[in-house]
């Protein structure tokens, strides 16, 4: 708002700035707003550091796997749907570690994690629950990564795998590098005495959202560090905003010229 109010008005331009609400959770903002507009650049909001431009977000996709077999004597020595979601995992993670094993950039891999698990059992049958999350490569979709579930986990007839998304799955992204937008906070970032740097995100933004519908060239720009974000210790620096408010106005103001 401070750099769109330093720049001004601009003959045959308009600028939109946009608070969009929920970007941590299922980004309805950003899902509202690229439906409303069709904008010519996109700058997205993001503690980067203010001499930093972040030109990609991963994805991510969430599911429910549970594991269920017919119900057992605990003296029969059968595989309980329990230990059959422990291997359950060992399959997931050794598909993703072969997936990783030649990618040594962060960005292209994918990121796995098991959040959450539980087991139950009545008279006739027993379960367990795994809920997975996955940080997704821009080559990787979330479809491509649920049929990459459902081929890893086909097991014995004895046991049930289902498969279950949870959420809304988002793909990664990844911005073109060399636009008049991006050269335009090059610009900017070097006015200001920095050096500018890019940098690919292992998280994933609003960027993720809209920039696949507006179909821009987009970035992600914004001072603060992003090791803090939603920590007791979030904080900015005034000095960083400062310089950040006067690389965006230099930005726009090359942009529009």
């Amino acid at each position: 708002m401070d750099a769109v109010a330093k720049v001004g008005a601009k003959d045959g331009w308009q600028f939109i700035v946009i608070g969009a609400v929920e970007e941590e959770r299922n980004s309805e903002g950003a899902r509202f707003v690229a439906t409303q507009y069709k904008p010519d650049f996109a700058i997205i909001g993001e503690p980067n550091q203010w001499d930093r431009m972040a030109l990609g977000y991963k994805g991510s996709a969430w599911a429910n796997v549970t594991v269920k077999r017919g119900q057992a004597h605990t003296a029969s020595g059968e595989e309980t749907a329990a230990e059959a979601a422990v291997d359950v995992w060992l399959k997931i993670k050794a598909y993703v570690d072969s997936f990783n094993a030649d990618k040594p950039k962060v960005f292209d891999k994918l990121l796995l994690t098991l959040r959450g698990m539980d087991s139950d059992s009545n008279d006739f049958e027993q379960w367990a629950r795994l809920k997975v999350g996955v940080r997704l490569p821009v080559e990787v979709s979330p479809e491509d990564w649920y049929q990459i579930l459902n081929e890893t986990l086909r097991v014995s007839e004895t046991l049930r795998v289902l498969i279950e998304p949870v959420g809304f799955a988002i793909p990664a992204w990844g911005c073109e590098k060399n636009t008049q937008l991006v050269r335009s906070f090059l610009s900017g970032i070097r006015s200001q005495g920095g050096e500018p740097r890019f940098v690919y995100k292992t998280g994933t933004a609003d960027l993720n959202i809209v920039a696949p519908v507006w179909k821009c060239p987009a970035v992600v720009y914004g001072p603060g560090d992003s090791a803090l974000d939603h920590t007791p210790n979030e904080h900015i620096s005034l000095e960083d905003y400062s310089r950040a408010v006067q690389v965006l106005s230099s930005a726009l103001s090359r942009l529009t010229e």
